[in-house]
């Protein structure tokens, strides 16, 4: 499964409206490889991997050296010193604060669960805007500096992306409609709550952007999405205006971005978004425990929906916390609030 953190209806756009043809041109080329890898989609191996109780990282980082060869020079090793190259750098320490993640809040081993070795490539492509996580590894590019700033930087880019690795292995969601709406939503969820860890932040505290940073100087927006308001993140003549819904009322119906997974995936962001801030606290303890125990317990069917969904996170919750605590409540509360129904609400 090949994912990619800039959406493909601002590359569209870019391509199609940008007065800079470098711009165009490049937007074009992301588009092209976006496609190419979307139709050599993997899914995760039939056989679960053996569980490991040696929670150690094991990162390599690898040098593209602006060529579209994967993974390219291994530059870094794990335990090895910082190179001075930002780029690999950061990835390397990326890697390490999603590993150290998913040990400290739900003792995961890696992305896996059995200790996958953490593999990433920056430098890749001429200016490439884009991240995405292939099945194997991470692949940054470096942005083009006028849109685009390099993919390398905000953690919760990494988070994200490993993230849909967390999710290959465990209920591998069908990456179409609603099912793909939810994989790209889990990994904004996981991103952000990797972000809050990392900072400390409660969820009062948290920004809820994903990708904040990302845009370059004089780019109209603050991020690629707004998990607290979709649809907000970004107003700007050469990306377009973020399209992202809140709530049912306007789910965008579309057979673009396989059926609109980068979009729709705005409602059980939000949904997400209002359990945690009702729940209060460290948002990873108790609404991210309800939904990595839903992502991971094997209940879920890979083509499942919103609502599907929202009830095996209702019945989880129930489980954790009880019918009638206040946790559970505010976890079904959060879907009634984006119209989606619930076996509880419905």
């Amino acid at each position: 499964m090949r994912c990619h953190i800039v959406p493909p209806h601002m590359l569209e756009r870019i391509a199609r409206d940008a007065d800079d043809p470098a711009l165009r041109s490049r937007a074009r080329r992301t588009l092209a490889l976006t496609s190419a890898y979307a139709a050599e989609r993997r899914t995760a191996p039939a056989e679960a991997p053996s569980p490991s109780e040696d929670f150690v990282p094991n990162r390599t980082i690898h040098d593209a050296q602006h060529r579209e060869d994967l993974p390219g020079r291994a530059v870094r090793a794990e335990g090895a010193p910082a190179t001075g190259d930002k780029g690999v750098d950061r990835a390397y320490d990326w890697l390490g604060a999603t590993f150290d993640f998913y040990e400290a809040a739900y003792r995961r081993n890696s992305i896996d669960g059995a200790g996958l070795p953490l593999v990433s490539t920056v430098h890749y492509g001429d200016a490439y805007d884009n991240a995405f996580w292939n099945g194997e590894q991470m692949v940054y590019g470096e942005g083009d500096g006028v849109l685009f700033t390099e993919f390398t930087g905000p953690l919760d880019v990494t988070g994200h992306e490993l993230t849909h690795g967390v999710t290959q292995y465990t209920a591998n969601l069908e990456y179409y409609g609603q099912s793909g709406a939810l994989n790209e939503s889990v990994s904004d969820v996981f991103g952000s709550l990797i972000k809050q860890w990392h900072l400390n932040h409660t969820a009062d505290q948290a920004d809820w952007l994903i990708g904040q940073g990302l845009l370059a100087p004089g780019v109209h927006g603050v991020a690629l999405r707004s998990m607290k308001e979709p649809g907000t993140a970004y107003d700007d003549p050469r990306l377009g205006k973020d399209p992202q819904p809140g709530h049912m009322d306007h789910y965008v119906r579309t057979h673009r971005d396989n059926g609109g997974v980068h979009i729709n995936s705005g409602i059980p962001n939000r949904a997400f978004h209002l359990a945690a801030t009702a729940i209060g606290g460290k948002a990873w303890e108790k609404a991210g425990r309800v939904w990595y125990e839903t992502l991971t317990g094997g209940t879920l069917a890979t083509d499942v929906d919103f609502a599907g969904f929202a009830a095996e996170t209702v019945r989880t919750a129930t489980r954790l916390y009880g019918a009638d605590a206040d946790e559970t409540k505010a976890v079904n509360r959060a879907w009634t609030g984006v119209g989606v129904p619930t076996e509880a609400n419905g």
